[in-house]
């Protein structure tokens, strides 16, 4: 089991009702999918915040970095950083920022 420290945006820590950054743990090798899984199962409210409830892609305006890169686009069940599944470096979720 893995303790993985989570980022998300300030709206979605008010919707989880949360503070600061979220520690879960997850079971399975380390993934996109593994830990939005874990944290959808720990905070319901986020179901479909982050990625579609039906195709479970992320939502266009949310971006995944960790160990400054981005992993937006790499498969959601490509094992994450060595760094980020030990909890060393956390997995940022990070809402877009527009405007001219």
């Amino acid at each position: 089991m893995s303790k993985v420290v989570v980022q998300i945006p300030y709206h979605l820590r008010n919707l989880a009702r949360v503070d600061g950054d979220v520690t879960l743990e997850v079971a399975s090798r380390v993934t996109i999918r593994s830990v939005l899984d874990a944290l959808e199962a720990r905070y319901p409210m986020l179901c479909g915040t982050i990625r579609d409830h039906d195709t479970l892609q992320r939502r266009p305006f949310l971006r995944f970095f960790a160990c400054e890169e981005d992993l937006s686009h790499q498969s959601p069940d490509a094992p994450l950083p060595e760094a980020v599944a030990s909890g060393k470096e956390p997995l940022l979720i990070v809402g877009a920022i527009a405007g001219g």
